[in-house]
């Protein structure tokens, strides 16, 4: 049976593709500093760990054939366009990857799939926010708009220099914008999805919600299902990338906020702020996923997001039962 390490399996996508490749039958170990907060991965051995420790990742990818690096230093807007957090977000994600060729090499691992970003797309080509310029071919020159996008951006190049120089197989994938339930939705690092899924639960109808910047900036955002079956087909086929994963459906975050308030069947006015943005327009371009790959993600933004929704409004709902009860 084949033996698969996932780091950052506490986290959103990690902990889905835990449960992926669990049901297709593989072992799995899993890894992260932190158990998953709101499920549990059904992992052969989960260890809570610090990946930057290079003694713990030596003993992590003993006996692995197959490595999904999902862990990383990162967050919504809020956390990674401060500025505030550079030097931790660089340090951080640029060890855990490190350590993890490093000692996957040593231990005999063959494939490893890495989780790059659309962060790593330059901001000059992402300035009109109805023409963004997004295909794989255009992350040279680079320029991405934050330390956050340098990083995936050199670890892109780490895992295919490793490829070129240990014969190794590597998969790499561009995420867009991943939500869904299960998801950090609350604390600062939240995306732009469940942000403005709780701010419309938390808010009586014909309230106000904060929006930072103009909300005319543009986004796709992918449903977590799509994001996994995207990984597994490229881990699976003979193409390396990097490759974009994410939806071509893009809309601008007020239409966002509109679509979640249509949901929840409430008529709320948005109040635009100051705040961190990013670049004025992204969208995935799925044109090289649907040649290599004979598949690109379809499902409709709406759906996702009322799953995402009323998953939101369950937690909400927790949490402010959880306070009467420390209040109580």
């Amino acid at each position: 049976m084949k033996r698969i390490l996932v780091n950052g399996a506490g986290g959103f996508i990690g902990g889905q593709m835990v449960k992926r490749l669990k049901a297709e039958g593989y072992w799995v170990r899993a890894v992260d500093l932190k158990r998953h907060e709101f499920t549990v991965p059904p992992a052969d051995e989960f260890i809570v760990g610090d990946l930057r420790d290079q003694r713990l990742v030596a003993d992590a990818v003993e006996g692995i054939n197959e490595i999904y690096q999902f862990a990383a230093d990162m967050g919504g807007a809020g956390y990674i366009f401060t500025g505030e957090h550079d030097a931790d977000v660089m340090h951080n994600s640029a060890t855990i990857n490190l350590n993890t060729l490093h000692f996957g090499i040593k231990a005999g691992v063959r494939k490893f799939f890495y989780s790059s970003s659309a962060c790593i797309y330059p901001e000059y080509n992402q300035m009109d926010p109805l023409n963004p310029k997004c295909s794989e071919d255009s992350a040279y020159p680079a320029a991405p708009d934050s330390e956050y996008g340098w990083e995936k951006l050199f670890s892109e190049r780490l895992y295919l220099s490793y490829m070129r120089n240990y014969g190794v197989s590597v998969r790499i994938a561009r995420f867009h914008n991943i939500f869904g339930p299960n998801g950090t939705w609350t604390g600062g690092k939240e995306k732009a999805p469940a942000a403005l899924c709780r701010k419309v639960v938390e808010t009586e109808d014909g309230g106000e919600i904060d929006i930072w910047g103009d909300g005319k900036q543009t986004r796709s955002f992918l449903y977590i299902d799509e994001c996994i079956e995207g990984v597994r087909r490229l881990v699976e086929s003979e193409f390396i990338g990097p490759v974009n994963i994410g939806s071509e459906e893009m809309v601008s975050i007020n239409q966002l906020a509109e679509m979640v308030m249509q949901i929840a069947g409430k008529k709320l006015t948005i109040k635009h702020i100051s705040g961190p943005l990013g670049v004025r327009g992204r969208n995935s371009d799925n044109r090289l996923i649907a040649e290599k790959l004979g598949w690109k993600p379809s499902r409709p933004l709406r759906d996702g997001l009322e799953e995402t929704y009323r998953w939101i409004q369950e937690q909400v709902a927790i949490s402010r039962s959880m306070e009467l009860v420390t209040k109580g």
